[in-house]
């Protein structure tokens, strides 16, 4: 019997974000999930880094990956693929923000939204999974407490460990801003929590694992299959 052929997907898995989108823009709309996997941990922090909010992070998650989709011939290519959809997060959940504030409301953590997107615990051990999970809450608070300037930019260079270029391209801000406010945000860290930070950073907000794999079958592929259907009905009438 001859050997299985590797899927679609697997093959993708291979190519850098630059093919996969010359590949998707080309009729292979399906390798277009390798993107979102690829890139949902970085923008799902950022976004909640400015909102403070898993519902709403999570909400600008969905919304950055469909705009991306129904706008990716607007990708030159001149910056990191990555960059340029946390650049639609960064715009996304700013808006939320500010109209959020407008409206004098105040964004909360929602207990529904943190069920639907809790990840399985495979840690044996209670006590040490009890010790990470507390561990890991008052990390997550002690961020959420920075100012918003310096809490986006600690979360994008020590959270998600982006370069100072990158977040500097994502925020539309200097280098040199992106140090100060990094440097500002430590000081503010450092006399209570930012030892405890080093080790334990990867395991704050994450975005990845079931969680991704629920959103993408969930919210995100029926849509891109409609608006696939739609590209391809605009082709055939052009």
């Amino acid at each position: 019997m001859p050997p299985k052929k590797p899927g679609r997907i697997r093959i993708g898995e291979a190519l850098t974000d630059t093919q996969l989108v010359r590949r998707v823009l080309a009729g292979e709309s399906a390798l277009f999930e390798i993107l979102v996997h690829r890139h949902s941990q970085q923008i799902y922090r950022a976004a909640r880094a400015i909102l403070r909010d898993d519902d709403e992070a999570a909400d600008v998650l969905q919304e950055t990956h469909l705009r991306a989709y129904r706008n990716l011939e607007q990708f030159a290519g001149r910056a990191k693929f990555s960059t340029w959809l946390t650049k639609i997060a960064v715009y996304e959940a700013r808006a939320r923000a500010r109209r959020k504030a407008a409206r004098g409301g105040k964004f909360k953590d929602s207990a529904a939204a943190r069920e639907f997107w809790k990840e399985p615990s495979t840690e044996p051990d209670s006590e040490k999974r009890v010790l990470v999970r507390e561990m890991k809450t008052m990390i997550e608070a002690a961020i959420d407490a920075l100012p918003p300037p310096y809490r986006t930019v600690f979360v994008m260079r020590t959270v998600e460990e982006l370069s100072t270029a990158d977040t500097a391209a994502c925020l539309n801000l200097t280098q040199d801003a992106v140090k100060t406010r990094l440097r500002r945000a430590r000081a503010l860290l450092r006399k209570k929590l930012y030892a405890a930070v080093g080790p334990m950073r990867r395991e704050a907000f994450r975005f990845a694992g079931r969680r991704c794999q629920r959103m993408w079958a969930e919210r995100i592929l029926p849509a891109i299959r409609l608006l696939a259907k739609d590209r391809v009905g605009a082709s055939d009438n052009a």
